[in-house]
């Protein structure tokens, strides 16, 4: 037994990825099954609090794998950890968005979140390990995800403010045509079983929380497709990758209470985060054809990247200082649709 867990699993010790995932299940049974027992609004105090406890255990995790595996592991860690992070505050204005569309109450949206969050742990393993296996074939592979990078970067720069379109989300409308789909929520349930008009019978019919929850998650694999190939962009190592992925995505339903009350403050982080992707691809072109293939630094890439995102979050908030939150849609507004199937 002991030596399986000494084992490598791709690249690093299986004892290494037990401690990784045990720690994400004991945070995850902790959150649902003793904070949040029953379905209530979290407060913007309690949220900062949440979210400060999961990102001092990432910021933990770090220095444990600094320790364990290197500066150089270490400082990578971080580098992915604050990039996510960073990424997810655009998340969490779309997460917004869906959950005004649908009507959903606070106190229905954070256990929403979790099995969001869980399907997403998944699902961005599945890409990482598809991202991994591609550039284990084919190391070319890394310059498209940095040519990537660059044009995301550039066109998120001079990309203007567009909300997103839930009610004309295709997935949405194909559910609302093939499934029948209750005009109001049943507390925190995604299918219930309803009388249909026409025969009498029980059948089974989804919620607007249903529909909430999977175009939260396609919303999530849309921003993967920056985040992911951007810490590959900063290291090939799959453990790195994962993990600082998934700490910083465990945190975000903690932080969306205290961010969905004050992302229009964020206005100009996307700037910022425009420049780290730009930066990040580059650095790949940079120091293969210009540097003769030497690495740039681990500590520059995490000195640039954190020095970047606290400009365009200090910028943001000078700017927005004493404005206005942006119109979002009215609470119920969209429901509409839902009923014309």
């Amino acid at each position: 037994m002991l030596d399986l867990f000494m084992a490598d699993w791709l690249g690093t010790p299986v004892w290494f990825w037990t401690a990784f995932l045990g720690i994400v299940i004991a945070l995850t049974a902790f959150d649902l099954g003793i904070l949040h027992k029953e379905d209530r609004e979290l407060g913007i105090g309690e949220s900062l609090k949440l979210s400060a406890f999961y990102i001092g255990v990432a910021l933990l995790f770090g220095v444990w794998v600094w320790f364990e595996r290197g500066d150089t592991a270490g400082m990578q860690y971080f580098t992915g950890f604050f990039i996510e992070k960073a990424l997810s505050i655009d998340n969490v204005f779309v997460i917004s968005l869906i959950f005004t569309y649908f009507a959903i109450p606070a106190k229905y949206q954070y256990r929403a979140l979790l099995w969001g969050i869980l399907a997403v742990i998944v699902l961005r393993g599945l890409m990482i390990a598809g991202g991994a296996a591609l550039l284990a074939e084919a190391y070319w592979v890394l310059y498209i995800f940095a040519a990537f990078l660059i044009f995301t970067g550039i066109k998120m720069f001079f990309a203007g403010d567009q909300p997103m379109d839930v009610g004309n989300n295709p997935v949405v409308r194909w559910i609302s045509r093939h499934m029948r789909v209750t005009p109001e929520l049943h507390g925190q349930k995604f299918l219930v079983r309803v009388r249909d008009e026409k025969t009498g019978r029980m059948v089974r019919a989804a919620t607007p929380l249903l529909l909430a929850l999977v175009v939260i998650n396609l919303a999530d694999l849309v921003f993967a497709v920056d985040s992911v190939p951007a810490i590959f962009a900063i290291t090939t190592d799959t453990f790195i990758v994962y993990t600082s992925n998934i700490f910083a995505i465990l945190g975000l339903r903690a932080l969306y209470f205290a961010l969905a009350a004050m992302v229009h403050r964020f206005h100009y982080l996307k700037y910022a985060l425009a420049a780290v992707l730009v930066f990040i691809g580059s650095k790949i072109f940079v120091a293969d054809f210009l540097l003769g293939g030497e690495k740039f630094p681990a500590w520059v890439s995490l000195g640039v990247t954190a020095a970047l995102i606290a400009a365009g979050v200090l910028y943001s908030l000078w700017k927005t200082r004493g404005g206005e939150e942006e119109d979002w849609p009215k609470e119920g507004e969209g429901l509409a649709p839902l009923k014309d199937r």
